[in-house]
């Protein structure tokens, strides 16, 4: 029966469906099913899907997804099939680009746990929400950058102007005015949340107007940073391995924190509550990859040691990085911040 559905979510939502991981010897385990409306090769929905495998790897879980759902009619369809054929204990996905569909589902079946990442309020009884709260990092991650560029520009390459993307790109910005107050941070956004080709070309563009130092909020930009032979940080995981005398550092997003919290709703009974909180760095949903001091140019001793000051004042709650959600300029003189 569990292939003859999967067959048919393939079908109905024109996505792709993963073979079934099972954990443990047998027991009988709560059932996660991921839904995810990009390929998991898109590093967002990548983290949600690496985190319910760890879940598997100890034992935990039972996990199955389907991801490349990308309409809100194909998210509607799919959300349905799983929930009436496979009765899952929880299911997680990221809702951004089908709020209105993922809600109408999960009001039909209020039995069942719905936790994704979403833009929006939880909804009682049993609509959760996350984000990727990686302000955090991205100061840091700004720091750094602020500290490498010598031509005083760097770019970043961002999905669309929403209050997720323009937290972690102002955040950026203002870690970039610590150590360097006469940088200038030039920002695309591809309208999108996966077109790696859109994304190199807004990279390659920034590039060509001065910028030697990159940050790829979107996959993509680490190839335009490659060809370039200049620096550029990583997001979601640690993405040294895809260029690894140019990647300097990744904004990583640990969403072992909210499906550990989402596994609770799945042996209990369903909630209706704000994630966000399990993403912070103080609780360690979010940190900055090891900075990799290989990249093309290096790493100062200097640099390194200011971000891992300012780190550890994260950590122990003496700095807060500030939560700005505003769309950022296409050009910001970090100087005016």
């Amino acid at each position: 029966m569990a292939a003859a559905v999967a067959l048919t979510l393939a079908a109905a939502c024109g996505g792709t469906t993963g073979e079934e991981s099972t954990g443990g010897d047998g027991e009988d385990l709560p059932l996660i099913y991921g839904v995810f409306a990009t390929p998991l090769e898109e590093p967002w929905d990548g983290a949600i899907h690496a985190a319910l495998e760890s879940a598997v790897e100890d034992g935990v879980i039972e996990y199955k997804h389907v991801d490349n759902v990308s309409t809100s009619d194909a998210m509607e369809r799919a959300l349905r099939d799983i929930a009436t054929n496979e009765q899952p204990d929880a299911i997680m996905g990221d809702a951004f680009a089908a709020e209105e569909a993922v809600r109408k589902v999960a009001a039909e079946f209020p039995e069942i746990p719905f936790a994704f990442g979403s833009g929006e309020e939880p909804v009682a009884p049993n609509m959760s929400v996350f984000d990727n709260w990686l302000q955090d990092p991205a100061y840091l991650a700004g720091m750094l950058s602020g500290g490498l560029t010598e031509s005083n520009t760097i770019g970043v390459v961002g999905a669309m102007p929403i209050p997720e993307v323009n937290r972690i790109v102002n955040a950026f910005a203002m870690g970039v005015k610590e150590t360097n107050p006469d940088a200038t941070v030039k920002v695309s956004m591809i309208n999108t949340f996966f077109d790696p080709a859109a994304a190199k070309q807004a990279a390659e563009a920034h590039v060509a107007a001065g910028a030697d130092v990159l940050f790829a909020e979107r996959d993509g930009v680490i190839a335009a940073a490659e060809e370039a032979d200049i620096p550029v940080i990583g997001m979601m995981v640690d993405q040294q391995e895809e260029a690894p005398g140019h990647v300097a550092t990744s904004l990583i997003w640990h969403m072992r924190p909210t499906v550990d919290a989402v596994i609770e709703q799945a042996k209990g009974e369903p909630e209706a509550v704000d994630l966000g909180e399990f993403s912070f760095m103080k609780v360690d949903g979010s940190e900055l990859a090891p900075l990799n001091t290989e990249i093309v140019g290096g790493i100062p001793d200097e640099l390194a040691t200011m971000v891992a000051e300012k780190e550890a004042a994260i950590r122990d709650g003496s700095f807060t990085t500030p939560v700005d959600e505003s769309a950022p300029a296409g050009s910001i003189d970090v100087s005016t911040l």
